[in-house]
C-alpha cells in the first residue's frame, strides 16, 4: 500500500474523555491518512463525572483494540447491566432499567402485550422476571461469556480512562501540545479555523478541528457562534455536586438512582471506590443544602469533597459547523441519568469517520451528519424526560414535571403506550423498546389495554409459556458467580 501524500491535519482541542476517545479512535483507523494533535492543558480540569455506561461502549472499544481484562485492571472498572430507579414514581418504588430483551415477542404482537394479558388473569411474575440482565442485576451476579450471554456495560475511573487511553494514543503517534489556548485563528476567506494559537505563541495549524473543551464550547460557541438550543424547560436540574467515597460493600452490577425533593443523586460502584453526585435545581434546592444532603447520604472516607458542577441542558443547533466537529458538553449536554453521555461522544466519532470527507467538508456531509446527531440527541432527551414527566410524588419540583408540557414527540409515544401499550425505537434512537417499556411501566404508566390477539392463547398454555420463560432465567442467574467475585477473579487473570 503506498504512503498517502495528503495527510489530513487534525487537530483536537481538549483532552478529558471525548478528546482521548478522538484521538483513541482516529490514530487507531486513520492511520497514514490523518495526522493527529491533540491539544490540553494539565491545569484545565475536566467534568469528569461520567463514569457509567451504556453496552454501546463495548463496540467502539473493539474499534480502538482494547483489550477487555487490561482495560478493567487499568481503570478500576466495575460491570453494569442496568440502573436501579429509587422513589421516581413515588417515595418506596424502586424498578431496575436493564440492558436486556424481555421475554419473547412475535411479528404480531410483542412481549408486553402477553405480559398484561397474562397479568390480567393472574398468571404473570413481575415484568422483569422475564430479562436474563434485570434478574441478574437483581441479585447482584454477573459473569462474562456464556450463553446466553449478558449484555452489559461498565463503570470506570473517568481520570484513569483519559490516562489509559493517552497511553495507547502516543504509542500509535499521537501528537500531544502541553497548554492553554489564548485563541483560534479563522482563515478570513472561508470562515474556516485555521489553527489554535497557544498562550506560548505556538500555532497549531489543522485542517479539521474537534472542540472538546467542554461547556465553553472555545471553537464551536465562542469563535464560530453556534448558537445553543436550550431545553431546561423541560429539563431543568442545573447543578450537580460530585464526590468519591471509599467502598463499603462489595460493588454491583448496577447504578443508582435515588429520587429526592429537587432531582436526584447517584452511586456508581468501582473496584477501588465509589462514585457519588447529587443532581438538583437550584430553583427548588440551594448549594448550601445540596452540600449537606450529598453529605449525609453517602458512606465510607471521603476520598473528594464535594465537586459543584453547573450545566445547562440543550444543544449546540449545529455540532459541526465549517471545519469543526464539537463533542461532549460542546456540542450539548443531557443529564447523566442514563448514562449517555460517553455514548454520545463515541456515536459521533463512529458518524464522523463513515461520513469522512475526501477533501474540505461539504454541506451535503455536514447536514447528514448534524441531521443524524440531533435526532439522536433529541431521542435521548425525550427518554430522560419521561422519567420525571410520570410521577405521583407531591413535592413542587415533581408537580411541575409531571404537569409541564412535553416534546410532541414524547407526548404522542406516551399516548400510544397509554392507549394500546404499544411501543417503539425510531431510526437513530439509541433506547430499544424493552428501555421504553421498563421505565413506562416502572413510572406506573400502564396501558389501557394490549393486543387482542393475546386472548386467543388458551390460560394453560399461557401460564405455562411464562413460567418457562421465568423458570429458565431463575436457573441461569443462580448458576453466575456474585458480581464482586467474578470481578476479583477477572483482575487477578482468570474470568473461569
Amino acid at each position: 500500500m503506498t504512503e498517502p501524500t495528503d495527510r489530513r491535519r487534525i487537530v483536537i482541542a481538549g483532552g478529558g474523555t471525548a478528546g482521548w476517545l478522538a484521538a483513541a479512535i482516529l490514530t487507531r483507523q486513520l492511520g497514514a491518512l490523518a495526522e493527529v494533535t491533540l491539544v490540553e492543558s494539565e491545569d484545565i480540569g475536566s467534568v469528569g463525572v461520567g463514569e457509567s455506561t451504556i453496552p454501546t461502549v463495548r463496540a467502539f472499544h473493539a474499534l480502538i483494540g482494547i483489550d477487555e481484562q487490561e482495560f478493567v485492571r487499568a481503570t478500576g472498572a466495575s460491570f453494569k447491566l442496568a440502573i436501579s430507579f429509587e422513589n421516581w414514581a413515588h417515595d418506596g418504588d424502586r424498578y431496575i432499567h436493564s440492558f436486556g430483551d424481555v421475554g419473547k415477542s412475535t411479528w404480531m404482537s410483542d412481549f408486553q402485550h402477553f405480559w398484561l394479558e397474562a397479568r390480567a388473569r393472574g398468571l404473570a411474575k413481575p415484568f422483569g422476571a422475564y430479562c436474563l440482565e434485570h434478574e441478574a442485576a437483581a441479585a447482584k451476579r454477573f459473569a462474562t461469556g456464556g450463553q446466553p450471554a449478558l449484555n452489559y456495560a461498565y463503570h470506570f475511573d473517568a481520570g484513569r480512562y483519559a490516562r489509559y487511553l493517552r497511553q495507547r494514543c502516543e504509542a500509535n503517534g499521537l501528537r500531544r501540545v502541553e497548554g492553554k489556548i489564548a485563541g483560534v485563528e479563522q482563515d478570513p476567506e472561508s470562515g474556516d479555523i485555521a489553527a489554535l494559537v497557544m498562550a506560548n505563541g505556538e500555532r497549531i495549524e489543522g485542517d479539521l478541528f474537534f472542540d472538546c473543551t467542554g461547556f465553553r464550547a472555545l471553537l464551536i460557541g465562542e469563535t464560530l457562534g453556534v448558537e445553543f438550543e436550550d431545553w431546561s424547560h423541560w429539563l431543568p436540574t442545573n447543578r450537580a455536586l460530585a464526590m468519591q467515597t471509599s467502598a463499603t460493600e462489595p460493588a454491583v452490577p448496577y447504578t443508582r438512582a435515588i429520587a429526592h425533593d429537587a432531582g436526584w443523586r447517584w452511586k456508581i460502584p468501582l473496584q477501588h471506590r465509589v462514585g457519588n453526585g447529587l443532581v438538583y435545581c437550584a430553583d427548588y434546592l440551594d448549594d448550601d443544602a445540596a452540600r449537606e444532603r450529598l453529605l449525609a447520604s453517602v458512606e465510607g472516607e471521603h476520598l473528594i469533597e464535594p465537586r459543584l458542577i453547573r450545566f445547562r441542558t440543550g444543544r449546540r443547533k449545529a455540532a459541526w459547523h465549517r471545519n469543526c466537529i464539537a463533542l461532549s458538553l460542546a456540542s450539548g449536554f443531557v443529564e447523566p441519568l442514563e448514562s449517555t453521555s460517553i455514548h454520545l461522544i463515541m456515536i459521533a466519532l463512529t458518524r464522523f469517520l463513515q461520513l469522512l470527507p475526501a477533501g474540505r467538508p461539504s454541506a451535503a456531509v455536514i447536514a447528514r451528519f448534524n441531521d443524524q446527531a440531533a435526532r439522536e440527541i433529541e431521542g435521548v432527551r425525550d427518554f430522560i424526560i419521561l422519567h420525571y414527566h410520570l410521577n405521583d410524588r407531591q413535592e413542587p419540583f415533581w408537580r411541575d414535571r409531571r404537569e409541564m408540557k412535553v416534546p410532541d414527540s414524547l407526548a404522542e409515544r406516551i399516548a400510544l403506550f397509554r392507549d394500546s401499550g404499544n411501543a417503539f425505537q425510531a431510526d437513530h434512537e439509541l433506547f430499544r423498546v424493552a428501555s421504553w417499556l421498563q421505565v413506562m411501566l416502572g413510572q406506573r404508566l400502564t396501558p389501557d389495554s394490549h393486543h387482542p390477539v393475546v386472548k386467543l392463547m388458551p390460560p394453560d398454555q399461557l401460564k405455562a409459556v411464562m413460567k418457562s420463560m421465568s423458570d429458565t432465567i431463575a436457573t441461569t442467574v443462580r448458576q453466575l458467580p456474585p458480581h464482586q467475585a467474578f470481578i476479583d477473579r477477572y483482575c487477578a487473570g482468570s474470568a473461569g
